[in-house]
């Protein structure tokens, strides 16, 4: 698999955001993709989601046989996108009816981010952190190769900062890919950086 941007430039609102952009990520690659508040990164993330058409440039994804990059790519959002009345369990196993590419079950992957005793209850109940977790459990419970993550470490304590790093490494050592927005440190030696704006 090989994702690349070529020329990319952002307009919202009707001011130009950024332009000019480019990055090629293939298998077992990571992006740390920086820059200030309001540089883009955001927005850059939902050029290649689909959701935001880019001012200008090119998006191509190669090697997955004509696989749309919303089909191959999965999203946590600096949002969590959960449903709080729905139980933690629950919530993966719609994730998972929605994303198809069945990987882990619910409760293992609600296991592997140290949240098995929290499956039964409504993710309205649990702390940001823990609802961080949650979001991200979904990678887990769907298989797809290209991880978009937007601030994927915000509101996650230490130790759940190292269980984040020890799931992208996992996902990167199966010949996975990562593109990440982020404010601080990504935890991966062999990221490289994109950065957005001055």
């Amino acid at each position: 698999m090989a994702l690349s941007a070529e020329g990319l430039a952002c307009r919202r609102g009707g001011r130009l955001i950024f332009e000019g952009v480019g990055f090629r990520l293939g298998n077992g690659e990571a992006l740390a993709l920086t820059g200030r508040n309001g540089a883009g990164k955001s927005s850059l993330i939902a050029m290649l989601c689909g959701r935001l058409r880019p001012e200008a440039g090119t998006i191509r994804l190669e090697g997955l046989d004509d696989l749309p990059l919303a089909e191959a790519a999965h999203l946590v959002g600096h949002r969590d996108g959960l449903k709080s009345a729905l139980t933690a369990e629950e919530n993966l196993r719609f994730a998972q009816d929605i994303l198809g590419g069945a990987a882990a079950t619910p409760a293992q992957a609600l296991e592997a981010v140290g949240l098995a005793h929290v499956g039964t209850l409504p993710v309205g109940y649990l702390s940001a952190g823990q609802r961080r977790r949650v979001a991200l459990a979904r990678l887990l419970v769907a298989a797809r190769p290209l991880w978009l993550l937007d601030e994927p470490a915000a509101a996650l304590d230490v130790n759940a900062q190292a269980m984040l790093v020890g799931l992208m490494r996992a996902h990167l050592a199966a010949g996975g890919a990562i593109l990440a927005a982020t404010h601080g440190p990504l935890g991966l030696d062999d990221a490289r950086e994109l950065r957005i704006g001055p």
